[in-house]
């Protein structure tokens, strides 16, 4: 018998607000209809749940922390009956605009023990920009209210590349950030989406991509973030070696990965398996991709009707599948070791991809030592277009 899933995603569907940028599939916070969506997450849960001892649960949307007191009750009292609620890393996103300490008390007290929040920005200007429903004090006084609940590993979100954004903005932001002490740094390139605002304006002529000035940011992130004792360990994401206030790195979550990693994330670069669950949410376990229907209304009368709602669910033939897994885990500063790439997929990277891999170490996008393959602190800038380099059309189904 194959050993339980140990991994756990859950997507809220809900925002106060939608934010200028975001494509996740998300809705307006209806009353009636989020106690609904928490009737069929129990229900989803009680499905997966003899399949599922997660190591890592994160509770992503849309905006959790949204759910009310007795809501979260619910939910993390369900979690604990069947077994999963006692994971080592259990991160639930949060807006600055939602955290009371209430709130912040009850999910620390379930377990939970990262909160990652989504920031954007401190300067108010282009948080207005970005849609966001939060100003710049409520980021300061939710990270208070965080740290005296008993939350000791918080990540913070940051945008770079935003419409109005100038250098010195950019600077500020950081000397704020990294003022705070926090574990951790997701610091995302604004992408324009299709069927966002922000891609009708970039269409409308009403904003410009500047794509040297967002190189700039990126370098200077990366400058900054190191020299206040954070390791890169993926394209956005940045975690710190040990807390401000300890002398001694803390051990690595794993070779090249420091110790404030979110390991949640690093599951997903590496391939692992992942129960998704919620509107939208997609997961892989046992070699079966699938994702749950976009529509929260259709999810929970799935979920009534005793069934997960799935939208669709496909297999991948095992080179399609090692492609995928090449490309996703090439956004990790560490790279792919040899051994490892060939011991979970079967395939090995200098056989399969020689010439991909020879292109970008030309380009000095990349390197090959003689026990990995991981690309440069420049094409990290790139590893979206690196990863078309490494997947593997599936054959079309025989008429």
């Amino acid at each position: 018998m194959s050993a339980p899933v140990e991994s756990l995603y859950v997507h809220v569907p809900f925002c106060a607000q939608k934010c200028e940028y975001c494509a996740f599939y998300s809705g307006p916070a209806s009353g009636d209809l989020i106690q609904r969506y928490v009737q069929a997450l129990l229900l989803e849960l009680e499905l997966i749940a003899q399949d599922c001892r997660p190591k890592t649960v994160f509770f992503g949307g849309g905006t959790p922390s949204l759910l009310s007191l007795k809501q979260w009750e619910s939910v993390l009292t369900t979690l604990h009956r069947l077994g999963l609620g006692n994971a080592p890393e259990f991160s639930v996103e949060c807006n600055p605009a939602t955290v009371s300490a209430d709130k912040a008390a009850l999910l620390r007290q379930f377990g939970v023990n990262r909160i990652s929040m989504g920031v954007q920005s401190l300067d108010e200007a282009l948080l207005d920009r970005l849609g966001r429903v939060h100003s710049r004090d409520m980021v300061f006084r939710s990270y208070d209210i965080l740290r005296k609940a008993g939350f000791e590993n918080i990540n913070i979100d940051l945008m770079f590349a935003i419409p109005g954004q100038t250098m010195d903005i950019w600077n500020r932001t950081l000397d704020e950030a990294l003022a705070l002490g926090t574990e951790h740094l997701s610091c995302y390139e604004v992408i324009y989406e299709e069927d966002t605002p922000l891609y009708e304006q970039l269409k409308a002529g009403e904003c410009d991509v500047d794509d040297d000035l967002a190189a700039d940011l990126y370098e200077v992130l990366y400058d900054r973030v190191g020299a206040a004792g954070f390791g890169a360990y993926e394209v956005a994401n940045f975690a710190r070696r040990r807390r401000v206030a300890e002398s001694v790195d803390r051990p690595e979550a794993e070779p090249g990965i420091p110790a404030f990693a979110c390991r949640h994330n690093v599951g997903y670069w590496r391939g692992r398996d992942s129960y998704g669950l919620g509107p939208s949410a997609s997961e892989w376990v046992r070699g079966l991709r699938s994702r749950n229907w976009s529509n929260t209304v259709l999810y929970c009368e799935q979920l009534e009707k005793g069934r997960r709602a799935k939208e669709f669910a496909e297999a991948l033939q095992p080179l399609g599948r090692a492609g995928e897994m090449a490309a996703f885990g090439l956004r990790m500063n560490a790279g792919w070791p040899w051994e490892e790439f060939q011991g979970r997929t079967g395939f090995d990277l200098r056989t399969e991809w020689p010439a991909e891999m020879a292109q970008l170490v030309s380009r000095g996008w990349a390197e090959i030592t003689p026990t990995h393959f991981r690309l440069t602190r420049v094409g990290l800038r790139f590893a979206d277009s690196v990863a078309q380099l490494f997947l593997r059309p599936e054959p079309a189904p025989r008429q």
